[in-house]
């Protein structure tokens, strides 16, 4: 069983790191600007769900054999950031079709119906959430580095005691991250009042997560252990 203080203090520190932007949330709000609302939500459940099955391979030993192969972190990474670049571009792409359909109906677009008719569907959204949760493996190295610090190992258990911080902390980050998409999608609802600013907001989060993606691909190593 988790003691309860080191699961406070567990849970303390995931708030406060939360409080910080940080990849997941610039990943998220780039969704929002793109896609509106309800694809932020979805990518935000499924970047939890990616992250926790990282938490997953953590606790069963798995996380080693990515953090001490450079070979196999280098490749993770570089099929995070592709994919992340490979959204953002679709992003772009999609706010091109906004404003040639906008102009051609000679109309604004309207506040809410634009952004959400630009995004693919519900599961979709969250399967690209998912797959970029599960391809950080960044991620892999700090869950390595911060679980075993709260473990209680004379308790025993230590592998379900990971589950169980790891849990609590997915759960904090998807309540931290579901702020973020909201303010954000917002945002885009207040100001995408004609197709040219809905489609430069579009343009503006598509060219955030290629930027993501870009520093990913060339930031970080694996050290050896």
């Amino acid at each position: 069983m988790v003691d309860l203080h080191r699961l406070a203090a567990f849970c303390a520190m995931s708030l406060l790191l939360s409080a910080v932007p940080g990849p997941s949330v610039l990943f998220v709000v780039g969704r929002a600007l793109a896609h509106g609302r309800r694809a932020a939500l979805a990518s935000v459940t499924g970047n939890a769900v990616g992250g926790y099955v990282l938490v997953v391979a953590v606790a069963l030993g798995l996380g080693s054999v990515v953090s001490r192969s450079a070979f196999l972190f280098g490749a993770v990474k570089i099929v995070g950031a592709a994919y992340l670049i490979l959204l953002g571009v679709r992003a772009v792409r999609g706010s091109r079709s906004t404003l040639r359909e906008g102009t051609a109906r000679g109309r604004a677009a309207p506040t809410r119906t634009a952004p959400e008719t630009a995004a693919p569907g519900g599961l979709r959204q969250g399967w690209e959430g998912f797959t970029v949760g599960v391809t950080n493996p960044k991620s892999i190295v700090f869950l390595m580095a911060v679980l075993p610090q709260f473990v209680d190992r004379a308790a025993g258990h230590v592998v379900v005691q990971m589950l169980l911080l790891g849990m609590a902390g997915a759960l904090l980050q998807l309540a931290s991250d579901s702020m973020w998409g909201l303010a954000a999608s917002a945002a885009r609802d207040w100001l995408a009042r004609s197709p040219r600013r809905a489609s430069l907001l579009g343009a503006t989060g598509g060219i955030g997560m290629i930027g993501l993606g870009v520093t990913v691909a060339v930031t970080g190593r694996a050290e050896p252990a």
